[in-house]
């Protein structure tokens, strides 16, 4: 969890929130901050690099998908 979530309502919790999860932030600050030369959609390692190249894979395939589409919708229809 990055953002923690009350464990209970504000009003009746009285003094003190608990929380479910340690803050994380520092530590994604620290990690995502560091000058390394590494973009920043893909400082989290191998996930990020998965989950950029099936992007980039799906995106290019539709391209080509919509352009095979366009080609075969401008032929005239064989009789």
């Amino acid at each position: 969890m990055i953002f923690a979530t009350p464990t209970k309502v504000a009003s009746h919790s009285g003094e003190a929130v608990q929380y479910l999860g340690a803050n994380r932030v520092p530590d994604l600050q620290r990690l995502f901050q560091r000058s390394d030369g590494v973009p920043v959609h893909l400082k989290r390692g191998v996930p990020d690099k998965l989950l950029y190249r099936t992007t980039m894979a799906l995106t290019i395939g539709g391209t080509l998908y919509c352009l095979v589409a366009l080609y075969m919708a401008s032929q005239p229809r064989k009789r």
